[in-house]
């Protein structure tokens, strides 16, 4: 049986996503609570969600931590980790052992990174649609430990929940279009990097508290991320109410 923490952690996960999917929602935004959550119940230390290209490369959608090592990071494991092993399969890629570039399965060049950050362990759950894959989940460990039953079962669904998020998505902004038009989510990812960039550069601050400051901004002025992330990009919006909506 699933520990009590877990199963209060998996409930809060799941009526996280559901109270997201009756009406127009962040995708962004919603995949990040999912991997912070992720982090709260499962035994790892840091989550990314990869989504897949229609040219079958995987691009890194949502992390647990949006500071710039930890992006560069997911960014290496979706080109060079398991998960492009988990996505093409459709399997779990599970325990990796990171501690050397020998034991690492041929994923030395990400091995070394992560080892940078103090992880030990990756593993990789596949973003299902029905027999096919459209991305997959990311999990790093910084314990040698390898990763419980329990943790593998609930890593999974919370894959599937993230997978139901994207694709409700899509049906809301596209209905009855093919998968190559998920572009437009990596889109926003690439708008939200670049405010990002600018408002770290101007207030002179990390690139995770720019990314808080603008969470906080858009959720009290029912603003979407990656609208709110043009607006920054355009010049179209005193940034100095971004950054008071965080001091709040």
């Amino acid at each position: 049986m699933m520990g009590a923490v877990q199963q209060e952690g998996a409930l809060r996960a799941f009526l996280d996503t559901v109270d997201t999917l009756v009406e127009d929602f962040d995708l962004i935004d919603v995949l990040h609570r999912l991997c912070v959550r992720s982090v709260e119940f499962l035994d790892v230390a840091a989550v990314g969600i990869m989504l897949a290209d229609p040219h079958d490369q995987l691009h890194m959608l949502a992390t647990s931590e949006e500071s710039e090592r930890m992006l560069a990071l997911f960014d290496a494991q979706s080109k060079h980790g398991p998960c492009q092993g988990s996505y093409r399969s459709g399997e779990p890629r599970l325990d990796v052992d990171l501690s050397s570039d020998h034991k690492s399965g041929g994923y030395a060049a990400f091995a070394e990174q992560a080892r940078g950050m103090g992880f030990v362990r990756a593993h990789s759950l596949p973003l299902r649609l029905r027999q096919r894959a459209v991305g997959a989940l990311g999990m790093l460990s910084t314990a040698p430990r390898p990763l419980g039953e329990r943790d593998v079962r609930l890593g999974q669904t919370l894959a599937d929940v993230a997978t139901i998020a994207i694709l409700q998505h899509r049906t809301i902004e596209h209905r009855n279009v093919e998968r190559a038009q998920l572009q437009n989510a990596l889109t926003s990812r690439i708008a939200i990097e670049q405010a990002k960039g600018i408002l770290a550069e101007r207030w002179q601050i990390q690139v995770d508290e720019s990314f808080r400051l603008m969470r906080a901004y858009a959720r009290s002025h029912h603003a979407r991320l990656d609208e709110l992330s043009r607006q920054v990009i355009d010049g179209d919006i005193d940034t100095d109410g971004i950054r008071a909506a965080g001091k709040r």
